[in-house]
């Protein structure tokens, strides 16, 4: 489990549709050690902070194994690492094998894994095309953020040194799949909205879902 790039980016304003909008989404690989903070890290922004960014989205991570699917299903796009949007391209940490609430050492920090990604229309801005995002849903391959319990450097070549693994066993690719509602498993569903590390609007969801299928 190793961080093989440290991708960051300030937000720039582009064209889109017709509009200019603003977004964060533009990583690019930097060399070195950087300072990870509580928000983000160093040399890295988001733009529009109501959906994006904050302590439980502080560090977006995607898997470097997702890279092979995407080179596969957009062939005529070049693929450099951070083009997901990435602060960390990682290898060795799957959607499938990684808890909600699960905490690592990564160089000097310490991280918790929080959420899956959930992309918004940026991501279409990225790939210049809007089905990007729908493509991406529907793949889940998704990535997940961590927030940052201890404040600390990292850099390319950094291992995930496991710290605790959360006893509630839901995994990231769990999350997912209710979301999705691709599972009405209402036993797990309960230990969704029990999870502390889970951002509460993603709790509330589910307690809503777990009405509806009481009724």
């Amino acid at each position: 489990m190793q961080v093989i790039s440290v991708n960051v980016g300030l937000p720039r304003e582009v064209l889109w549709k017709g509009k200019i909008v603003t977004t964060g989404i533009f990583k690019e690989p930097v060399e070195g050690r950087v300072m990870m903070q509580t928000l983000n890290l160093d040399g890295d922004r988001q733009a529009d902070l109501s959906v994006h960014g904050g302590k439980d989205k502080a560090v977006y991570a995607y898997p470097f194994e997702h890279y092979d699917y995407w080179r596969h299903k957009l062939p005529d796009i070049d693929l450099p690492w951070g083009m997901f949007g990435e602060n960390l391209t990682t290898v060795g940490l799957l959607e499938d094998d990684i808890n909600i609430g699960d905490r690592f050492q990564i160089g000097s920090a310490e991280v918790m894994v929080t959420q899956p990604r959930m992309p918004c229309y940026k991501l279409g801005i990225k790939f210049g095309r809007a089905d990007i995002v729908k493509q991406f849903l529907d793949s889940r391959l998704t990535g997940f953020y961590f927030s940052v319990l201890q404040e600390g450097q990292v850099g390319n070549g950094d291992t995930f040194e496991l710290i605790s693994r959360d006893s509630n066993n839901v995994t990231i690719a769990d999350i997912t799949r209710l979301y999705a509602r691709e599972t009405d498993d209402l036993e797990l569903l309960h230990r969704a909205v029990k999870l502390e590390a889970l951002p509460i609007n993603w709790r509330d969801y589910f307690q809503q879902q777990i009405k509806k299928l009481n009724r």
